[in-house]
């Protein structure tokens, strides 16, 4: 028989590297089991930058992202890295009918929010262009709590603080069947050797957490009533910085991350696929993306290839709002969403099975409050924690957690 583990968790991507860690942080005996080598391109957590999003209007996920952020200082101070820079955030297109419930919610929780005009915006900002023309200069909502997330950086510290409290990593290793047992607990069968050489065939766990993203319903959808997870592969760019004054370097760095959205009564805007999304990447450029637009995917047979009327909208979208960039000179990303058809995360338990999945191309910001909830789920312990799944859980009925603005993109 295969090693034996409390709990494992199978993928360590920022949702598994998060529910590993404070499993581990708590006392747990855990076992995280991540298919491919470190920092790999294959599914959504690759990449050097994220917003942390604190636009919401939903209840649910501003507990969730007010959680993730006290956890993010927690690993911060633990690591001894700089995991979040206080960059702010900005949010455009359709001024106060678009964000002014956003603008509201945020306010009745004491977090700061402003209107801008969109010239006192660009004034500010001038890397960014900015939807204008309303009657009372509300056009642009200023969001000092959003943050830029040094995603690569946070993503090493989660895994380094599972193996400092006594947590088990190992990577190259290919669950092939997750398999609850009559008298309780899971089997997991293993696909040949690991990485490290050995040769488990199987392991025996008396809980697992499976968080494999676009694998998730290949891996579980048998065994645990998941609602529809469309994989779709996103095709985002980095633009480098212009050569003008627009591009300087100190100035970008430290802009905000932005949403903007278009406006269904500007004619100009319908070529926008979606929202945008973007925020500055350090000695990259700026990174812009549609949001949840892309080419449906199987994740074991991506083209990584950017859709060329996609891109060429992209590059139109970048020529028109990003005046610090170059829009020919674009870098494109592939990456894959995995969403549910609200948009709303999958948060829950069957029999010894945990589940998250759905982060529906908005879920980065929030991992160390979802990996909370995920180990709450997994051992039973802290009831708070658990509460924090409730709106999130699977069935029809469970797609609770509304007011999810579009453009929350990673």
């Amino acid at each position: 028989m295969g090693q034996d583990a409390v709990a494992v968790v199978v993928g360590g991507g920022v949702m598994g590297a998060a529910t590993a860690w404070r499993l581990a942080r708590d006392g747990h005996d855990v076992l995280l089991l991540e298919r491919f080598a470190p920092g790999h391109h294959e599914g959504a957590s690759h990449g050097e930058t994220r917003n942390f999003n604190t636009a919401y209007a939903s209840t649910h996920y501003l507990d969730l992202v007010q959680r993730a952020r006290a956890l993010w200082d927690e690993l911060a101070r633990e690591s001894g890295q700089v995991l979040l820079d206080d960059v702010g955030l900005v949010n455009h297109g359709g001024g106060e009918r678009r964000w002014g419930a956003t603008h509201d919610a945020l306010r009745a929780r004491g977090l700061a929010a402003e209107w801008l005009s969109a010239r006192a915006a660009h004034d500010r900002w001038p890397a960014l262009r900015f939807a204008g023309g309303t009657s009372t200069g509300r056009d642009v909502l200023w969001v000092p709590s959003g943050a830029r997330v040094r995603a690569a950086v946070a993503w090493r510290a989660m895994l380094d603080g599972v193996e400092r409290h006594g947590g088990r990593v190992r990577h190259g290793v290919r669950v092939r069947a997750v398999v609850p047992l009559d008298g309780g607990g899971v089997r997991l069968e293993l696909d040949g050797e690991t990485s490290d050489g050995g040769t488990d065939a199987t392991i025996l766990a008396r809980t697992v957490v499976v968080t494999a993203g676009a694998w998730t319903t290949s891996l579980v959808g048998a065994v645990v009533p998941l609602p529809e997870l469309v994989v779709t592969q996103e095709q985002p760019a980095h633009f480098a910085l212009a050569t003008t004054g627009a591009g300087d370097v100190a100035r970008v760095d430290a802009m905000p991350g932005f949403n903007h959205a278009p406006d269904p009564e500007r004619p100009l805007d319908r070529y926008f696929r979606s929202d945008v999304y973007g925020m500055a990447t350090p000695g990259e450029g700026i990174k812009a993306g549609w949001h949840g637009v892309g080419p449906v995917a199987d994740p074991d047979a991506r083209t990584y290839r950017p859709e060329p009327d996609q891109l060429a909208d992209l590059r139109r979208y970048a020529r028109e709002w990003l005046p610090g960039v170059d829009a020919d000179a674009a870098v494109p990303i592939s990456c894959t969403y995995t969403s549910t058809a609200s948009t709303d995360f999958v948060l829950d338990r069957h029999g010894d099975v945990v589940v998250g999945a759905g982060f529906s191309g908005h879920g980065y910001k929030f991992a160390p409050a979802v990996g909370e909830a995920l180990a709450a789920l997994a051992t039973g312990d802290g009831v708070a924690s658990a509460r924090a799944a409730l709106p999130f859980r699977f069935g029809p009925g469970r797609a609770v957690a509304t007011g999810t603005p579009t453009g929350f993109g990673t």
